[in-house]
């Protein structure tokens, strides 16, 4: 695929996690007597370490479990919890692009995550090195994918709770669009998929949240691709009841912009409307969604004939005895407009569509996680040199790919006496 695709993305995931232990020193009483110093009382006993901290970041559907984190006293600023992830993949693919390979292996993810969850003052860092691998798109090194997408520090937020159910988030924020995360540990597969490849990942900006019993809202004011131009406007409206939730989602830019660059292709100028339902229960997640984007014509911004894209997803989670799960990823996508109309390219060619499967087994034991995907794009309606093989012309593309990580955390409890 060219360029103007929204986030292609690389292959191998490797995250990185730092531990730490929290302690806390015996104290000594005074004698119930009142005699003095001469006959102490014996010490009191060590302070039990802190409980772990109940973490919304980084939001993680599965099938991968999160660990609980270290937690340790930092003086002024309280509790801080600690954690993170070390991880690393390779892939073979069939009909890559000029400049890809048959075969790649990278470090996707070595990343912590560092964060205060309590109080009216929070904030959430995560620091690393990641990779980004998304269906039917070339891969990425990891120095390329941290260098032209988000940097060493791709999320960082001040959380200010000014009240029970209200919080404001200022920084680099994860967006509120779709249904699939940009990191691959958050997500059912490894590689994210054609659905994910029209949506933006990180924005920077303000974002208001706000829940109303078992309605939660939220709104935010950013750059939508990471634009470092402030004019988006998206938010989310979910329902939850019991296992079952239900999420509408819409973004858009209220001013086209002609900037663009690796991490802010066109689709920058579009809008965006999901509609996702989620069942979470046992042993079992089963989440369709649908998504409409649409990018406007605006000679301005270059667009000389806009186009639109419509498409669902299926992705569906099982959870067997003794760590075993099989997430299956279906979707298909399709784009408007016509070559002889000179519409922008949002996928294949103008008017082209595609369809995906994805089968991704995950053995989890502890912090230690393995898993693949197999995966199969075929695009239809295709615009030669815009497809897959040396000549952009072939319909199909398969993948394989396998994942070898570690989840750090304070997984060790301590016995009572």
């Amino acid at each position: 695929m060219k360029a103007n695709n929204v986030k292609n993305a690389a292959a191998i995931t490797l995250c990185f996690g730092l531990a730490t232990v929290c302690s806390a020193q015996s104290t000594q009483q005074a004698p119930a007597d009142g005699s003095t110093a001469a006959t102490a009382a014996a010490p009191a006993a060590p302070a039990a370490p802190a409980a772990p901290m109940p973490l919304s970041s980084p939001s993680i559907t599965g099938p991968i479990q999160n660990l609980p984190p270290a937690v340790f006293n930092a003086g002024p600023f309280g509790n801080i919890a600690v954690n993170g992830f070390l991880s690393g993949m390779g892939m073979w693919q069939g009909n890559h692009v000029p400049g890809d390979s048959n075969t790649q292996a990278a470090v996707s993810n070595g990343q912590v995550f560092i964060q205060k969850t309590d109080g009216w003052f929070q904030f959430y860092l995560q620091a690393g090195v990641y990779d980004i691998a998304a269906l039917g798109t070339p891969f990425l090194s990891t120095q390329k994918t941290v260098s032209d997408l988000f940097g060493p520090l791709p999320v960082a937020f001040l959380k200010l709770q000014v009240a029970k159910n209200t919080s404001i988030l200022i920084g680099e924020l994860p967006t509120l669009i779709g249904a699939e995360y940009t990191f691959s540990f958050e997500n059912m597969n490894i590689e994210r998929g054609l659905l994910w490849n029209q949506e933006n990942a990180v924005n920077r900006g303000v974002q208001i949240n706000q829940t109303m019993g078992k309605v939660t809202a939220s709104f935010s004011w950013n750059d939508g691709f990471y634009s470092n131009r402030y004019t988006w406007l998206s938010g989310s409206l979910t329902y939850t009841n019991g296992p079952h939730s239900l999420a509408f989602v819409a973004g858009g830019n209220y001013s086209g912009t002609a900037y663009q660059s690796y991490a802010t292709p066109v689709q920058n100028n579009s809008s965006i409307y999901n509609v996702i339902y989620t069942y979470s229960k046992g042993s079992w997640i089963v989440q369709p969604y649908f998504q409409y984007t649409d990018v406007p014509t605006d000679l301005k911004a270059g667009i000389v004939k806009g186009a639109s894209t419509t498409g669902g997803a299926i992705l569906v989670n099982h959870t067997f005895p003794h760590g075993f799960s099989l997430p299956v990823r279906w979707e298909y996508i399709t784009s408007s407009g016509s070559l002889a109309q000179d519409a922008v390219n949002l996928m294949y060619g103008p008017g082209s569509a595609g369809t995906s499967i994805t089968v991704s087994p995950t053995f989890q034991y502890g912090g230690f996680f393995f898993r693949g995907d197999l995966a199969y794009v075929h695009a239809s309606s295709i615009t030669p040199g815009d497809a897959f093989g040396s000549n952009g012309v072939n319909k199909s593309q398969p993948r394989a790919m396998a994942e070898i990580g570690f989840v750090f955390g304070n997984n060790i409890m301590e016995k009572k006496p």
